[in-house]
């Protein structure tokens, strides 16, 4: 058995077990929390097609399979003139998986297999993806801190602005770009006690305490106040939690909004859930839409951006779904 099926089989045994148990966190190694969810679907192999139905969390067969959905959505926007930029956050045990089993030794390259097959497939297809995993990895020990928050599910504001850089070079090929320094950072450090904490079983050893990251907020050069989406721009942000993280909870300026303004030099506009990135946020696309007559004729860009474990936990699946009426 390779690193890759030794892990994965370390991975199906653990997330079989939390969930029998209806365990929805775990603590790893130096005090690291993972989700549940995202070892059961690090552990599912190809998610896709076929094999969807064996793994994926939804009942309804039809909203099973993310290939179908992503592609269609895809080919809507592309009809309408919109280019769409598809933006998945790796897994955090994906990036650092000596820190929920401190035996791993290696690099987890084999792990990403599925992951990266999925998105070729999506490519051939005609989906504009950004891999991060790659990215994400060679930068893990960056000097300011780790990319994923130690209590929380979501990236750390040093991963946001290291995935913003990457996304940001990607559109200055599609949009004409004005980044002439309207914008300014500060590095600041916050506390925060992270959403896993409350998800441990009561049985969990000893009790964790906040965890500080570093964050980069973004400001305009002529004042204080925070950047607001613009629902004018040509770029729309959309997406789960990780598209409103650090912009509108945990903290405010230095979300990927945020990120996304200081490197392009341009406001995105802002559709963001605190629920599935998968289906939840293409309904609040279509029902602005409505709202708004014209809103997708002003978008030249769409960024999506949500956790990867939606490919197999998102509820209520991966359902198709017009993007206006």
């Amino acid at each position: 058995m390779g690193a890759a099926d030794s892990f994965r089989k370390s991975l199906l045994d653990k997330a079989a077990s939390l969930s029998e148990r209806n365990i929805a966190a775990v603590e790893g190694a130096e005090g690291w929390l993972f989700l549940t969810a995202e070892l059961k679907f690090l552990s599912a192999g190809q998610f896709w097609n076929d094999t969807n139905a064996k793994v994926s969390l939804p009942a309804a067969s039809a909203a099973m399979d993310p290939f179908a959905a992503i592609v269609d959505f895809n080919k809507q926007l592309q009809s309408a003139g919109v280019h769409l930029l598809l933006v998945p956050v790796p897994p955090k045990a994906s990036i650092y998986p000596e820190k929920l089993f401190s035996s791993f030794q290696g690099r987890p390259d084999a792990l990403w297999v599925d992951l990266q097959r999925f998105y070729g497939r999506l490519a051939d297809a005609g989906v504009d993806v950004i891999d991060l995993l790659p990215l994400l990895y060679s930068e893990r020990n960056e000097e300011r801190g780790p990319l994923y928050c130690r209590t929380d599910s979501h990236w750390s504001d040093l991963g946001c602005v290291i995935a913003a850089k990457a996304i940001a070079e990607h559109i200055r090929s599609l949009l004409p770009i004005n980044d002439s320094g309207k914008y300014q950072t500060s590095w600041n450090e916050i506390a925060f006690t992270g959403d896993l904490v409350s998800l441990l079983p009561e049985s969990a050893g000893a009790k964790l305490c906040q965890e500080n990251v570093k964050i980069r907020q973004v400001q305009a050069t002529d004042g204080t106040h925070p950047i607001e989406p613009d629902k004018d721009s040509p770029l729309l942000l959309m997406g789960d939690s990780h598209t409103l993280v650090f912009h509108d909870f945990l903290a405010e300026k230095a979300g990927l909004l945020d990120q996304l303004t200081l490197e392009l030099g341009l406001r995105p506009d802002l559709i963001g859930t605190r629920g599935s990135g998968a289906t939840a946020v293409r309904v609040s696309l279509y029902r602005r839409g409505i709202k708004e007559p014209g809103y997708i004729g002003r978008k030249k860009v769409v960024v999506w951006c949500f956790s990867a474990r939606e490919f197999t936990e998102a509820t209520p699946g991966w359902q198709l779904l017009p993007i206006s009426k």
